[in-house]
Formats: structure tokens, C-alpha cells, sequence
């Protein structure tokens, strides 16, 4: 490796030894971690803002590694020009580097918001901080040589220890501490900062002697712009998330809230059906509109607790809308409801107009709500419930998708009792057919005996759901409603009976059953219907 000292900077035999002690290349190791610890941050960033907004996270994790270590190899072969002036080249890159990632979720974002460019928008982003943090490689490498030579292979190891624990508390505090506190644009944003100070500030500190003032106030100045620009947007960051937001959905927003889970937006307007329309998304979907709710919601509980229904789990669910319904039973003793977000169930119950849809169901004795993944709470319950009603967000992911699988299903045979009925929303027969077959075909491998029946809800259109009883090869649940069942807006036996006849061209199909290690992952029909 080459240390020819440029003529900008002065030459190596001139600086005065006592610079580099011991302490100095601790420092400088120091930088290196928080500079890792950055760029792992940048690249959480930007897989889980593509998850939010896509769908896909597979996929979008796929590109935005791929994409990014690609550029990383470019970066590192463009910095070996710079390595006879490393200590500016490092810095500047720095402050490049702060700036692309700093800003990159909010790019992403106005991308996705305004242009509809967001895939082209996140392979140019994903190359951009790739290219940049592959440069720090060989130029840092050259600044711990400089401050004491030393065998290759000492060196290299010495840079990334620091660079890989750095990569470890970068990937921990992104989804613990930023996510959490600060929220992806103002966490990537606030990681700029700390990537522009600790790669300039510690470098021309420690090699403060060997570099010109004038260089050195170059670089300070640059660095200070960098800053203001990133405090700015930072001070500006809530009206602009809420006005990129606002582009996304055709009513006012009332609510937006990331969490560390998911995207939750709430919708209000009452310009099209001349009532007050409240509407949840999550993660950009629609979970549902106030308008005609209850009809989902119904079809949903009601054939479930047809018949004993004193213990009910329910799986999802966290706007306790379908909690509600179970809740007008007088049979009912006790219902478990699991949700992963505590977001979610902490705005079903203090939001005034969802608080007012649900009937302030989570404040019932009756109640008790966890919050873990359905998954790993079914493998560790310890008792039985009479029904279960699961009503999760749609499989259109590979982490959905797991909830949906033949060894789901298996776990949640654990906690049924003999004749226990369950309920599962399987999404839409007409917009994705081979999804809500697979669903049923899912089910049915897993031990379960099912009847599939679909109702319209106008905000969705077609919906269907399948009915189960534990146990392969007895007779077909019927989809009825208890004798003693409350006063329904939309259901009534005749309703239910029709709703298990799928006309000719959403009749069962001959699809694969989802497993972990083979997600059936949910494919619309009509992109343009998910997007709605």
C-alpha cells in the first residue's frame, strides 16, 4: 500500500511523533466503528422503508444488500486514486456520505409520494451509500498505516473488528433506540449527523499537523453546511412526512404513526358517502373503512361462535373491531386477543372515532390483550379455547406469510379444544383467487376440515374466509349463526348460506399449500385493486 504523502499535505517525516500515540489510533479505530454502526443503519433504512411502502420485504431486501455491496467493491477500487490524499479524501467522503444517507429516507419517500418512482429512486440510493461506504475501506486502511506501520494482515484485522462490532450496534440500535424514538426519517437523519462529526471531527483531529488550515477549514466548513442542511430538514421533517403522506391517500389523514412493526395511517372524510368514513392502512393497505365494517366483521365472528364460544382467542385483530362483535355474547367468560403492535391496541383504545367503532371494547373485564408474534406466543400458550378468530393483514409478505403456513396452523391446533371452531380471513376470492384457495388448501393440509364462504364488503369488494374444525376427514362445518346469536346488520342464515356458493370463475383451485420454507406470498390479480 502506498503512504506517499500528497503536496497538500505535510510529508509523514515532519509531523512530530508524539501525535500518534497509542491513543490516536484507538480514536481513530473509534471512528471506524461509529462509521460502521452508520452505514448498517443506512441499509436497515432502506429495506424496511421498501417493506413499508412495497410489500415484498424479500425482495427488497435482496436489493437494496445486492445493490449496495456491488457498490462497495466501485467504491473501493475508486478510492485508490485518493489514497495519496487519504485523510481529505476520507473526510469529504464523509460528508457525502452523511448527506446521501442522511437524506435517503426522505428522497425515498417524496420518490415513492410524488414521482411513483421509488424502485429506479432506491437501486440509485442503494448505489450511491454502497459506493461511498465501499471508498472508506482502502482509505482508512492507509490512516491506520500512516499512524503506525504494521503486517497487512494486523492492520485488517484490527479494521474490522471495530467495523463489524461497529455493524452489530448499528443493526441493534436501528430497530431498538431510532425506529422507537425517532422514527425513520428523523433516525436517519440524526445518524447523518453522528457519521458527518465522527468521520471529520476524529480525522483531522488526529492528523491535524499533516493537513493544510486551509483544507482542514474546507472540510470544517462543509461539514458545518452538511449539518444545517440535515438540523433543517430535521426541524422540517414532521410537515414534510405529513404532505409526502397526504399524496398517498385520498381522504384527510387524522393519525400516522411508524412503529417499529408497521406504518399506521387513519384516514377521515365524509365527501363520498355523506357520513363520516374513518379508514385504517397498514403499511398502505386498508384494514377497513367505518362505513361498511361491520359487514366484514360479522362475517368474520359470528359463524365462529355458532356454537361454544366461552373461551375465544383472537389472533390479530388489534383495532378490537372483531372483538366487539365476540363481546355482545353473554356466553362469552374470557377472550386472549394477540397482537404484535402495542401501537395498535393503544390507539383502539384512546382514539376518540376508532375508540367509538370498537364500543371501547379493550376496556371489558372480560379482556386480556398480549402483544407478541402469533407464531411464538401459539408454541408457548398453555391452554384450550373453544373458538378462535384470526384476522391478520393479508400474506403479502415472507413475514406474513409464516402466519399463514401449514406449521401455523399445526401450532394452533395446540391450543384448540375438541369441536373447537376456528375462522381465518383469507383475503379475496376475485382479486386474488390463488392466495385464498391456497389458504383454504393450507388449512386443510394441516389436519383441519373447512368450509370456505366469501360476502361483499364495498370497501374491499369480494371477501372471502374459511371456517375449520380441528380434524381431517369429518363433516364440513356449517357456516351458520347461534340460535341465541345478537341483532346483525348484515348477516342473517339465509346470507350465510348463499355465501358458501362461489360462482364458476371463484370455485376452488388446484394450488399449493404455504409453508415457512415455501411462502405462498399473496399475488393480486389487479395491482391497481391493492393500491386502492
Amino acid at each position: 500500500m502506498s503512504t506517499t504523502v500528497p503536496a497538500r499535505e505535510a510529508p509523514a517525516t515532519a509531523r512530530p511523533p508524539a501525535i500518534h500515540t497509542r491513543g490516536t489510533r484507538l480514536l481513530l479505530l473509534l471512528a471506524v466503528f461509529v462509521c460502521a454502526a452508520c452505514g448498517l443503519v443506512y441499509e436497515l433504512a432502506l429495506t424496511a422503508l421498501g417493506s413499508y411502502l412495497i410489500g415484498n420485504s424479500v425482495t427488497q431486501t435482496s436489493v437494496v444488500i445486492s445493490v449496495m455491496v456491488f457498490a462497495m467493491g466501485i467504491g473501493s477500487l475508486a478510492a485508490k486514486p485518493l489514497q495519496r490524499r487519504a485523510v481529505g479524501a476520507f473526510a469529504l467522503i464523509e460528508i457525502l456520505l452523511a448527506l446521501v444517507g442522511g437524506l435517503s429516507v426522505l428522497i425515498l419517500y417524496v420518490a415513492f409520494a410524488w414521482l411513483r418512482l421509488y424502485m429506479p429512486a432506491m437501486v440509485v440510493m442503494s448505489f450511491a451509500v454502497g459506493l461511498l461506504i465501499g471508498a472508506e475501506i482502502p482509505l482508512l486502511m492507509n490512516l491506520l498505516q500512516r499512524i503506525r506501520r504494521q503486517e497487512a494482515g494486523s492492520a485488517v484485522a484490527d479494521m474490522f473488528a471495530a467495523d463489524y462490532v461497529g455493524a452489530l450496534v448499528g443493526g441493534l440500535c436501528f430497530p431498538l433506540l431510532l425506529l422507537p424514538v425517532f422514527g425513520q426519517l428523523k433516525g436517519a437523519l440524526v445518524v447523518g449527523a453522528v457519521n458527518a462529526l465522527a468521520g471529520v471531527v476524529v480525522v483531522l483531529w488526529i492528523f491535524r499537523r499533516e493537513t493544510r488550515r486551509a483544507v482542514r477549514m474546507a472540510l470544517l466548513a462543509a461539514m458545518a453546511g452538511v449539518l444545517a442542511v440535515l438540523g433543517t430538514v430535521y426541524v422540517l421533517a414532521e410537515d414534510i412526512e405529513v404532505t409526502a403522506r397526504q399524496q398517498l391517500y385520498r381522504d384527510p389523514i387524522v393519525h400516522a404513526e411508524t412503529t417499529p412493526y408497521q406504518d399506521i395511517v387513519v384516514t377521515r372524510s365524509t365527501a363520498f358517502t355523506g357520513q363520516p368514513d374513518t379508514r385504517l392502512f397498514l403499511n398502505g393497505d386498508l384494514q377497513f373503512s367505518s362505513v361498511d365494517e361491520y359487514r366484514y366483521h360479522e362475517a368474520l365472528v359470528h359463524p365462529a361462535l355458532s356454537a361454544r364460544r366461552s373461551s375465544v382467542l383472537i389472533l390479530g385483530g388489534g383495532d378490537a373491531l372483531a372483538l366487539r362483535e365476540v363481546l355482545r355474547y353473554d356466553g362469552v367468560d374470557e377472550v386472549t386477543l394477540v397482537d404484535l403492535d402495542p401501537a395498535m391496541t393503544r390507539l383502539a383504545r384512546s382514539f376518540a372515532p376508532l375508540r367509538a367503532l370498537n364500543d371501547d371494547a379493550l376496556a371489558d373485564p372480560r379482556v386480556t390483550v398480549v402483544h407478541a408474534d402469533a407464531f411464538t406466543w401459539l408454541r408457548d400458550a398453555g391452554r384450550r379455547y373453544d373458538a378462535v378468530l384470526i384476522d391478520f393483514p393479508d400474506p403479502d409478505t415472507a413475514a406474513l406469510a409464516k402466519l399463514y403456513s401449514v406449521e401455523f396452523y399445526h401450532l394452533l391446533g395446540h391450543v384448540l379444544k375438541p369441536g373447537s371452531q376456528v375462522v381465518v380471513q383469507g383475503g379475496s376470492p376475485f382479486f386474488a383467487p390463488k392466495s385464498y384457495w391456497s389458504i383454504a388448501t393450507t388449512i386443510g393440509k394441516a389436519g383441519y376440515t373447512t368450509t370456505a364462504y366469501q360476502v361483499d364488503v364495498p370497501s374491499f369488494g369480494n371477501w372471502g374466509y374459511i371456517l375449520a374444525t380441528p380434524g381431517a376427514g369429518g363433516p364440513r362445518p356449517a357456516v351458520r349463526l347461534a340460535e341465541d346469536a345478537p341483532p346483525l346488520r348484515f348477516l342473517d342464515d339465509a346470507v350465510l348460506r348463499a355465501a358458501t356458493v362461489f360462482p364458476v370463475d371463484r370455485r376452488a383451485q388446484d394450488v399449493r399449500a404455504s409453508t415457512l420454507m415455501d411462502p405462498a406470498v399473496l399475488e393480486y390479480t389487479s395491482r391497481e385493486w391493492r393500491n386502492y
